[in-house]
C-alpha cells in the first residue's frame, strides 16, 4: 500500500497582533479538516502572541524594505500597500518552490487590501479564499479580482469571535481545504482559446463555434460577459493565458464608458492585444448599456428602449451618437495591440434584441455605428465585413475561416486531438 498523500499547505495570511484569535480558530479547523495551517502574519506595529511560519519581518524583506522602514513609510495606506507587496511576493514564491497549495486570507478593508494582491499573484487553478467584511461591495473594482477568487462575507467579525464569526470561518477553511485537495488544476492538454458572449437568447454564435474548435483540437472557454465575466477574461490575457481569443462580445466597453456597476473595469479590450494574443474582434452587444433591473433608470437613459433580461439585469440602447462614441473607443483600445487582429463586422445587427419587431430594433443607431467604426479602427485591423446578423450561421463560418487561415500562418498553434 503506497503512502498516505501529503496534507495540503494551506497559507493563513492575516494581521496576528489584532485578529490572533480569529487566525487561531482558522489553524484549528484547516488542521481538523485534513489540511496544514502555514501561518503568515502581516502585521505592522504589533507581533502575534504565536510564532507565525512567516514573520512580517519576512514579509518586509520579500518587499525589497524592512519593516521600520515600512512603519516609516508615511500612513497606513503606503505601509499596507509595500506589505502587499512583500506578502504578494511571498506567496508567489511559496507556490513557485511548491511549497504551498492553497492560500485564505482574512480582515476588513485593510486587510481585503493586501488580499486582493496576494491571490492576483497566483495562477488560475490556485485555490485562494477572502473572508472580507467587505466582501461583495462595490468598494472593490472588478479588475483588482483574480478569476477564480472565492470570498465570503464575515459576518459578525469586525472584532472578536462569537458563534456567526466561527461558523463563516470554519465554512471558509473547510472550502479552501476541499478545493486544494479536491480541485481540478488547468492541464494544458490543449492550446486554451478565450471567447466572449452573453447568454444564447441574445447571442448565439458559440453554439456553433465551440464544437468547431473543440474538433479542432482547442479547450473553448466561454465567459459571461456581463461584468465579472469579462474581468475574467481580461486577467487570464493578461498572464498570455489564451493561444487565441474570439472577443465577440465587448458590450462591457459600453457598460464602462456610461458608468454601470456592470463593468469589467477600464482596461476591457486591452490585455489580450498587449500580452501580443491573436483576436478575432466582434461588435457583440455594444449598441446594449446593461443596468441593474432592480433599480429606477437613470434619467440619462430615460428615453431609450428598454429591456428587461430578468429581476437582476436589464438593457437600454444608447443613442446614434453614443454608439459613435463607443466606436471610437473601441479603435483607440485596439490601437494599443501587439499582436493580429481581425475585426468581424454583422452590418445586419449586433444581437437578438434588434432585430425587426424586437425592443432594441434601431436602424438608424445601427447605421450610425456601422459607419463610425469603419473609420474609427487603426490601419493595423483588418476590417471584415458580413453581410448577416451575428447571430447567423454565416458570421460563425466567417470567425472559423479567419482562425484556420491563422493556423496555417502559424499565428495560432495547432490543436491537439
Amino acid at each position: 500500500m503506497g503512502s498516505a498523500a501529503p496534507l495540503p499547505r494551506i497559507l493563513v495570511i492575516g494581521t496576528g497582533d489584532t485578529k490572533c484569535d480569529e487566525l487561531q480558530f482558522m489553524a484549528s479547523v484547516i488542521d481538523e479538516a485534513g489540511g496544514l495551517p502555514v501561518m503568515v502574519d502581516v502585521s505592522i506595529l504589533g507581533d502575534p502572541p504565536y510564532a507565525p511560519d512567516y514573520s512580517k519581518h519576512d514579509i518586509a524583506e520579500a518587499a525589497g524594505t524592512s519593516i521600520e522602514a515600512i512603519v516609516a513609510s508615511g500612513d497606513e495606506n503606503s505601509a499596507m500597500a509595500l506589505m502587499a507587496k512583500g506578502a504578494a511576493t511571498l506567496t508567489r514564491n511559496l507556490h513557485d518552490a511548491g511549497q504551498m497549495d492553497g492560500v485564505i486570507m482574512l480582515g476588513g478593508s485593510m486587510g481585503t487590501d493586501l488580499a486582493l494582491d496576494v491571490a492576483a499573484a497566483l495562477p488560475l487553478g490556485v485555490p485562494k479564499f477572502v473572508v472580507s467584511t467587505i466582501a461583495y461591495s462595490h468598494l472593490i473594482p472588478p479588475e483588482r479580482i483574480a478569476p477564480d477568487l472565492m470570498m465570503i462575507l464575515w459576518a459578525g467579525g469586525l472584532y472578536g469571535l462569537n458563534g456567526i464569526c466561527r461558523s463563516v470561518l470554519s465554512q471558509a477553511c473547510g472550502a479552501v481545504v476541499g478545493a486544494a485537495k479536491h480541485g481540478t488544476k488547468p492541464d494544458g492538454a490543449r492550446p486554451l482559446i478565450g471567447m466572449t458572449s452573453l447568454g444564447s437568447s441574445c447571442l448565439k454564435y458559440m453554439k456553433h463555434l465551440k464544437p468547431e474548435l473543440e474538433k479542432r483540437g482547442y479547450d473553448v472557454a466561454v465567459f459571461h460577459a456581463t461584468g465579472m465575466g469579462g474581468r475574467a477574461f481580461e486577467a487570464i490575457a493578461a498572464q498570455n493565458g489564451f493561444a487565441a481569443v474570439f472577443d465577440l462580445c465587448i458590450q462591457e466597453v459600453s457598460n464602462h464608458h456610461y458608468g454601470t456597476v456592470v463593468t469589467s473595469g477600464p482596461d476591457r479590450l486591452e490585455n489580450a492585444g498587449r500580452a501580443g494574443i491573436p483576436q478575432i474582434v466582434a461588435p457583440g452587444a455594444v449598441d446594449m448599456v446593461d443596468l441593474q433591473a432592480w433599480q429606477d433608470l437613470p434619467a440619462f437613459f430615460a428615453d431609450r428602449p428598454y429591456h428587461a433580461h430578468n429581476r437582476l439585469i436589464g438593457s437600454v440602447t444608447s443613442s446614434p451618437e453614443g454608439r459613435r462614441e463607443i466606436a471610437r473607443l473601441v479603435g483607440r483600445k485596439l490601437a494599443t495591440a501587439e499582436a493580429k487582429i481581425a475585426f468581424l463586422l454583422p452590418v445586419e445587427g449586433l444581437q437578438e434584441w434588434d432585430r425587426p419587431d424586437e425592443p432594441l430594433h434601431d436602424p438608424a443607431g445601427l447605421g450610425a455605428f456601422l459607419d463610425e467604426i469603419r473609420i474609427a479602427l487603426p490601419a493595423g485591423v483588418s476590417l471584415q465585413e458580413v453581410q448577416a446578423h451575428i447571430n447567423a450561421p454565416a458570421f460563425s463560418e466567417k470567425a472559423l475561416e479567419i482562425f484556420d487561415a491563422w493556423v496555417a500562418e502559424g499565428v495560432i498553434p495547432e490543436g491537439r486531438p
